[in-house]
């Protein structure tokens, strides 16, 4: 299991989900670009001491970190999908990408997973912040694969 990053826009959201992502032993994906130097104060500040975990790998664009995924399916969780999560099957090696803050993915990497999923909220509401978003997606895939670490 992995959590990747498309071009994230905010440090502290990034800083989050690198800490939750090391609590869980889970290896993090940042897709460049992104908005923010990852030296930023908030990205240090949220991530604490986890920002240099090594298991946290940057890829310059999106085709650099396609090729580095194998045969690992592409998850992506977006307002879009038409499964929703308490109806999502989860395999140990899935990639769980989540979308910048800002713009979510283009249609391009939307059309490239193989899997879509949608956290459900109520219907007035417009998204779940991208971290939150993360370590619900995180938490129920680990449910399912058994992958909580010991």
């Amino acid at each position: 299991m992995r959590v990747a990053l498309f071009q994230p826009d905010i440090a502290g959201n990034v800083g989050t989900i690198i800490r939750l992502s090391a609590c869980l032993d889970t290896p993090v994906d940042l897709i460049e670009p992104m908005g923010f130097a990852y030296s930023d104060r908030a990205l240090a500040r949220a991530g604490m001491d986890y920002a240099e975990a090594p298991r946290v790998t940057r890829h310059p664009d999106w085709d650099a970190f396609r090729a580095s995924c194998g045969t690992a399916r592409l998850v992506l969780f977006t307002t879009r999908a038409a499964t929703d999560l308490p109806h999502a099957h989860f395999q140990a090696d899935d990639i769980l990408l989540f979308g910048s803050e800002g713009a979510g993915v283009p249609d391009s990497v939307h059309d490239a997973a193989e899997y879509r999923v949608r956290i459900p909220i109520v219907a007035t509401m417009r998204s779940l912040n991208v971290a939150v978003a993360a370590g619900i997606g995180l938490a129920e895939a680990l449910r399912q694969t058994k992958g909580w670490p010991a």
